[in-house]
């Protein structure tokens, strides 16, 4: 199924199909994409950050969790080979913010955040201070140890010209990053690190959307089918305006 041009739409329906997404894609994570010590969760609160999707880790008694002992799910850690994308990124600059000391308070659980999945929402750029707060919760992520998942559906405007990631990446490295003009959509994983990668899939309306990396570990991924979600998500888009959007 084409992407579509959500922006022939007002912003309460692009929220409404929001949910929908998140919704599937929480439920594919959890449905056997992630090995049996991660779990998701849907509108968690973490921290500052307000996330769509969290991925979380628990520990068995041992103290370890199944990627390291062995016994997760058979290929569920593998990247072999990186993910195919148009466009990759790295920085060394997190390597020096990362040896900043902090006092960090955990919970006794051990349930810790591992990954998140945003879906970007009209809501995100319609201010300078939306757009500037939705980069600035991103990019402490990362600075966090957080692996992002970021899917831009919406087109670029005045205040993020090269998209989203344009947006982030400015915000943590420098502003190189020039979007495709044929293709003004943006999927971006990173991989949270010392040295942190960014995996750039620029897309438009139209195009079917590839499946893209979770980064579940900083050389480890699991693969999130979004064309399958996305279109699980269609199907609960009221024909009304699903008429709208696709021109009939």
């Amino acid at each position: 199924m084409p992407v579509h041009d959500w922006s022939r739409v007002d912003a309460g329906i692009f929220h409404h199909f929001h949910h929908g997404w998140i919704d599937q894609l929480q439920r594919a994570l959890n449905g056997g994409l992630l090995p049996s010590t991660y779990y998701a969760l849907a509108e968690q609160y973490a921290g500052k950050y307000g996330p769509d999707v969290l991925t979380l880790q628990q520990h068995d008694e041992s103290g370890q969790d199944e990627s390291e002992n062995g016994s997760a799910r058979p290929g569920a850690l593998a990247l072999a080979p990186p993910p195919k994308v148009r466009f990759t990124a790295t920085t060394e600059m997190m390597h020096y913010v990362m040896k900043q000391n902090a006092v960090v308070v955990r919970h006794i659980s051990g349930d810790h955040v591992v990954a998140i999945i945003e879906v970007v929402s009209p809501g995100n750029k319609s201010s300078q201070n939306t757009l500037h707060k939705f980069v600035e919760k991103a990019a402490g992520a990362l600075f966090q140890g957080y692996h992002l998942l970021i899917l831009d559906l919406i087109p670029p405007g005045p205040r993020d010209p090269q998209g989203i990631h344009g947006a982030i990446w400015e915000e943590i490295e420098d502003n190189s990053y020039r979007a495709p003009a044929d293709k003004p959509l943006t999927l971006a994983a990173y991989s949270a690190d010392d040295v942190m990668q960014a995996y750039v899939e620029p897309i438009a309306v139209g195009d079917r959307l590839p499946d893209m990396p979770l980064f579940l570990t900083p050389d480890a991924c699991v693969h999130v089918p979004l064309e399958a979600t996305y279109q699980a998500a269609w199907d609960g888009v009221p024909r009304r305006w699903q008429s709208v959007l696709t021109g009939g």
